[in-house]
């Protein structure tokens, strides 16, 4: 995965995989300390400390229609060549957390991406789980939440094409605001 946007949209859909019903995105870009936060939390069915040790193991994984699982052992070395790390966080039957953190202005952070068509992708094939994407740029924060637009659009499904649209163009136009890639 060449772009931060990717890993965060397999993550996600692991978390979906394992039963989550909310899922919080958060992204924190602060230049005073040069560093790029990511976190994924989840509710969903969590993880044994065996798991959790495994997890990180590109040899390992739970999907059945392949032998590796790339996804974290990859996120975490994207994070280590810019001098940051991943942490994983988990606990059976109560969600599960992974946070990454980069140097920001570092050369070989790989770059946000299309982070407006991950959450849509989310949302559309997703439309029962509850997100909340945040993204804050040093005192500025943009935050979308899928349980305030269902209580706007009342019986309009979340991943009708034109609601879509509007999420989309809402999560560019508010990174912009912020100062952050849209």
């Amino acid at each position: 995965m060449l772009e931060l946007s990717l890993h965060i949209l397999d993550i996600a859909e692991n978390s979906t995989r394992a039963g989550a019903r909310h899922i919080d995105i958060s992204l924190e870009e602060d230049s005073i300390r040069d560093l790029l936060t990511i976190s994924v939390k989840d509710d969903g069915f969590g993880m044994s400390d065996e798991t959790i040790k495994k997890a990180l193991d590109p040899f390992y994984t739970t999907k059945k229609v392949r032998r590796v699982g790339l996804g974290l052992p990859m996120l975490a070395d994207a994070a280590q060549r810019t001098g940051g790390k991943l942490t994983l966080t988990s606990k059976e039957g109560c969600g599960t957390n992974v946070t990454v953190k980069f140097g920001l202005s570092h050369i070989d952070r790989q770059p946000l991406g299309n982070i407006a068509g991950t959450m849509v992708t989310l949302i559309a094939g997703n439309p029962n789980v509850e997100f909340v994407y945040r993204h804050r740029r040093d005192d500025c924060e943009y935050v979308l939440n899928t349980c305030e637009i269902k209580k706007e659009i009342d019986d309009i499904p979340i991943n009708h094409v034109e609601i879509l649209n509007y999420i989309k163009a809402d999560i560019v136009e508010g990174l912009i605001e912020i100062g952050a890639q849209a």
